[in-house]
């Protein structure tokens, strides 16, 4: 049996994090969520250490701004530890200078809020291929 495709998932306001949670676990993804940058690296970091059950995500689905980190400043992190797992960053605060500024460091795409669920299902079904 395949395992789930892994969504590490961080937002910064729990109506938006709970409503693409559901989106995704009904999509067949196991969910892990973060509330913010810290949070997201955290999860990141306990889920390489936990021997017992090491968690490493298949996509990384984050807000651009949120307390404490920014997902951009998440993202030039994990691209100078060479994390190359695509990342959607999300935003509703998207112009020109940011997308030059996350294409430059990796990022696989960013979405402008407000977006249809099923765009961002559609992305991420695109971005990570089954097992």
């Amino acid at each position: 049996m395949k395992s789930p495709l892994k969504v590490l998932l961080a937002e910064d306001q729990a109506e938006m994090r709970a409503l693409l949670c559901g989106m995704l676990a009904r999509e067949g993804y196991e969910v892990v969520v973060a509330q913010d940058g810290p949070g997201l690296i955290e999860t990141l970091i306990a889920g390489l250490t936990d021997e017992s059950d090491a968690w490493i995500p298949d996509l990384i689905i984050s807000d651009v701004r949120m307390p404490g980190f920014s997902g951009v400043e998440v993202l030039a992190r994990l691209r100078r530890e060479s994390w190359t797992t695509p990342v959607l960053l999300i935003t509703a605060f998207g112009d020109d200078e940011l997308r030059e500024q996350v294409e430059r460091l990796g990022a696989a795409r960013v979405l402008d809020k407000p977006f249809e669920l099923e765009v961002l299902r559609d992305m991420a079904r695109e971005m990570i291929a089954p097992h």
